[in-house]
This record gives C-alpha cells, structure tokens and sequence, in this order.
C-alpha cells in the first residue's frame, strides 16, 4: 500500500530479495510478472507462490512475507488519526487483493479509511484511468475536493489530469523527476501541506 509503508519499491525491495534468499534461480523479471498478474486479480496470492514453487510452503511463506518484512511508516497512524477528524480518508493502492486485506487488519487500518480501492480486487492498476475513476465514484466527491498522495511521478500525473490535486512524497529509493503541486518527505508535513492547497 504504498507511501504509507517505509519502503515504497516492496516488490523489487523486499519481495525479490526475499524469494530469492530461499531460492536463487527464480528471476526479478518473473517475480514481477506474476506479482503484475496477482496485483491485477487474475490469480489469487496461492497461486502466485505456487507459480514460484512455494506451494508447500503456503500459507506460512505468505505470512513470513508479511509479517517480516512490510513496516508501516511510524508517523503515518498519528497523522492519520488527526485528518480523518476533517477530511474522508481512501485509499488507492497496487497490492494483491489478500496481502492487502491481512495488512489492513493487522495494522488497524480499516478504521481509518472511509473508502478503499485495490487493483487486485477492481482488475486495474495505477496509473491506469478507471481506478482513479472508481475512487471518485466510491468517494462521491468533485476530483478538486481530493489530493492524492504517492511516490510515482505516473500516478500523479494520471490523478493531476482528472482534476485532483496532488503531493508528491518523496522517498530515498524512489527517484523520478516530476512532482505534484507540492512534496513532501515526512506525514508530519501532510496536514499543513494539506490546507495550503485548498487556500
């Protein structure tokens, strides 16, 4: 889910390392490939490890996965805790649509957001149109009433072109060259960065 874990590339910065520590013949490419296809919904999160030769391993690969090596961002929780008391709070995320649901439960995110879209569950991905489109019809809102936060330069734009308004958080292991209507490096940055722009 994004902006809101510590790092932002989970699949080439902690999935690939983490199939290839247990198996090293298994290619970047063909791990996100078949990561592609389940972030899509087109195969669950068992077959994915199965297509990786996992299947005896699952379901407690999955959640070593998960459990291990996904952390979400210490300052998030606060700062979102303190906006859900002004503004409707969504998410709109790439993840596989089982990976997404344990996570949210884990962390207790399911109480702070109001709406959620996962490319795994409506068959479409960042930055392609009609997930955007889905959100604002979940959100019942005008896209200027809305930002959208997020590390990929692609995103925003797609989210820019609607109407939305946009604030680029900028991570270390993410580097690309556009921003949003403004940037920001920490959540602390968010509320006050936030009301500026619907000044």
């Amino acid at each position: 889910m994004g902006v809101i874990f510590e790092v932002a590339d989970d699949v080439n910065g902690l999935l690939v390392p983490y199939i290839q520590s247990s198996d090293a013949s298994v290619t970047s490419e063909t791990i996100n490939k078949l990561y592609r296809i389940a972030s899509l919904g087109k195969i669950s999160s068992h077959d994915f490890w199965t297509k990786l030769g996992f299947e005896t391993k699952y379901p407690k690969v999955e959640r070593d996965y998960l459990d291990s090596r996904l952390r979400l961002d210490p300052d998030f929780m606060d700062i979102a805790g303190s906006l859900r008391v002004s503004y409707c709070l969504a998410v709109l995320s790439n993840d596989v649509k089982e990976w997404s649901s344990y996570l949210r439960s884990k962390f207790g995110l399911n109480e702070l957001f109001k709406v959620v879209v996962i490319s795994g569950e409506v068959g479409y991905r960042k930055p392609e149109k009609e997930i955007y489109t889905l959100l604002l019809d979940r959100i019942h809102e005008s896209p200027s009433f809305c930002v959208l936060i997020d590390d990929r330069s692609k995103n925003l734009r797609i989210a820019s072109k609607l109407g939305m308004k946009t604030i680029k958080f900028l991570r270390e292991d993410v580097a690309d060259d556009t921003s949003g209507d403004s940037e920001i490096t920490s959540f602390f940055e968010l509320p006050e960065t936030v009301d500026r722009l619907f000044k």
